[in-house]
């Protein structure tokens, strides 16, 4: 066990694995990754340094949204395996000293959920179709949707029912809004808290946090589809519908109760996109304990983006009484870092926007130079892990994977592909979900569709045969033929690779800075285009851990110190473009 997961507050600096199940790895054979899957890489994960693991949804669904259209929040999807392979996998994880995070979906249910198949039947004014938000119809005979609100996927945010009326759903018309006026929904969500944390579940990730409470009677429907756009997540007067309500900390102060049932407490840490003024809120101890810093996730690769980015991160936990702030460059929602680092970096109106229109054009807009954002993401990794608080890495990240721009439209499965319109077509985020590389020997041919993918084999995603000696499926998302490069095995190989880089920079974390529990920082700018921050550190002489990383194109003179670590080499004391160095300074 890590020292950090000694303490009862091991989240506050914990290091997060994301896993994104179904393209992580696959058991059986059908080309979707799966519980038991994660359970035969436990080793890996070990290797990693990583404190916990954080699942993305693994529950029954149909997957109009990745998996987060769950029909039954208290099981797993037979496809996925079962109850037991998710006990097995959980105990497996905290035999090697790991902590185990769940993925909760409250804003909103599968279609197929019994509670959603209910309110269709029971019909309007129904106690079961009030979990739910249904409204009346506009027009002569409540033909039109009650307003003209499109969903962040794209086309209308309201589907009608057979009876007439129409019930909203801000995602894919397969997600239905739940109510969170109802009684009934509370309680489904505090037996579902405690249905996974009696199963050993130390945390969850709470998606769509800022959504969950929604105002749509203070004025009618219509008025409130012209002045407010689904698509702008929140505002800092907290008096948007539906992002960001004051009324949802009131759910996570419910919740708290029961997270603090159990010994020691459970924890969760929000996906909020909320404007840096309240991330505080939902990382107060009294509610979730930690919420996601996403404008480090948005920001461009220079140093007024990313200071401003560090400094709003320190700024929100300092004030949340108690808490931790989140640093994070990819999930599975944003494209691979290590591609849009190797992007042209231009102002944009919106974040990812480069990346985004990159993606559409099927990497053909932009030219994406792999050998920078890889350089980048070294010291990107370096910049990150060594301020306090916690840090989420997203699965193949530690191998410097790249954004699969170039799926075929055919082949994508991510509803924001087949949904968004007009201003806002998008690709989706197929492209960062495609499974991962684990052998460079299981190397597939040429697809005939497609020469730049493979089919046939996987890069070790999949075992060659199924149980019954059938040939295996083919993964769920093509796999490139370049990811050959990049597989475990290969890196693994190579004491130069971003795997090893991401082991010693996990294991220089843990033994100089996270071990003396201190969240202490101390950031500076000695010129415009270097940051730099100073820590307390674990040194028996007294020296102070120091994180300097240069964006400018002129070298940086280092101070006199020892050098810990550096993400390229360095010669002599001068710190190049593009790289960061950890020290010890007297």
């Amino acid at each position: 066990m890590t020292a950090n997961n000694e303490r009862s507050d091991w989240w506050k600096q914990a290091v997060v694995y994301q896993i994104y199940p179904r393209s992580f790895k696959d058991a059986n054979g059908d080309g979707l990754g799966d519980i038991a899957g994660i359970t035969s890489k436990m080793d890996y994960l070990q290797s990693l340094g990583i404190d916990a693991i954080w699942l993305s949804p693994f529950y029954p669904s149909e997957l109009a949204d990745g998996g987060y259209d769950v029909i039954d929040y208290r099981n797993v999807d037979p496809r996925l395996g079962s109850m037991d392979d998710f006990d097995a996998m959980t105990e497996a994880a905290h035999a090697a000293g790991m902590k185990v995070i769940v993925d909760i979906v409250p804003n909103h249910t599968s279609n197929k959920h019994a509670m959603f198949q209910e309110a269709l039947k029971a019909g309007r004014g129904s106690a079961a179709r009030d979990r739910y938000i249904f409204r009346e119809g506009r027009g002569d005979n409540g033909e039109l949707p009650p307003n003209d609100w499109e969903s962040v996927f794209g086309g209308p945010a309201w589907e009608r029912v057979e009876d007439g009326q129409w019930y909203l759903h801000i995602f894919t018309k397969e997600q239905p809004d739940l109510n969170w006026k109802n009684p009934d929904v509370h309680e489904e969500f505090l037996t579902t808290l405690r249905f996974w944390s009696d199963h050993g579940t130390d945390g969850f990730r709470i998606d769509v946090a800022h959504g969950l409470t929604k105002d749509l009677d203070s004025m009618p429907l219509e008025e409130l589809g012209r002045r407010y756009s689904i698509q702008e997540q929140g505002s800092v007067d907290g008096k948007h519908p539906l992002w960001d309500r004051t009324e949802v900390h009131e759910i996570y102060r419910e919740w708290r109760k029961v997270f603090n049932e159990y010994d020691p407490p459970r924890f969760a840490v929000g996906e909020a996109w909320v404007v840096p003024e309240h991330q505080h809120l939902y990382a107060s101890t009294e509610e979730l304990g930690q919420v996601f810093n996403f404008e480090f996730a948005k920001a461009d690769w220079n140093a007024s983006s990313l200071l401003a980015a560090i400094e709003e991160g320190l700024d929100s936990a300092a004030h949340s009484g108690g808490s931790t702030t989140t640093w994070v460059m990819s999930n599975h929602d944003v494209p691979r870092h290590a591609s849009r680092y190797g992007l042209p970096q231009i102002p944009a109106r919106g974040h990812h926007q480069i990346a985004h229109d990159w993606i559409l054009r099927n990497g053909n807009s932009y030219y994406e130079d792999r050998t920078l954002g890889t350089k980048r993401a070294r010291a990107a990794i370096l910049l990150e892990t060594g301020l306090p608080g916690s840090v989420y890495v997203y699965q193949g990240e530690e191998l410097g994977l790249f954004e699969v721009a170039n799926i075929p439209w055919n082949k994508l499965e991510d509803p924001t592909a087949f949904f968004t319109r007009e201003n806002l077509v998008e690709k989706g985020r197929d492209g960062c979900r495609v499974p991962l590389p684990w052998d460079s020997e299981d190397v597939p041919s040429p697809a005939d569709w497609d020469e730049s993918f493979g089919q046939g084999a996987s890069f070790g995603f999949s075992p060659s045969t199924k149980e019954d000696g059938s040939p295996a499926d083919d993964p769920h998302l093509p796999q490139p033929l370049w990811y050959a490069d990049l597989a475990v095995n290969r890196e693994e190989a190579d004491s130069g690779s971003m795997l090893h880089l991401y082991r010693e920079a996990l294991e220089s974390r843990s033994r100089l800075l996270t071990s003396t529990g201190n969240t202490d920082c101390e950031v500076s700018q000695p010129t415009d285009d270097v940051i730099a921050y100073t820590r307390t550190s674990s040194d028996e002489s007294g020296r102070r851990f120091a994180s300097f990383t240069n964006f400018g194109t002129t070298d940086f003179a280092l101070p006199e110190g020892e050098i810990v670590l550096s993400s390229q080499p360095i010669s002599g004391s001068s710190l190049p473009q593009d790289t960061t160095v950890w020290m010890l300074l007297k």
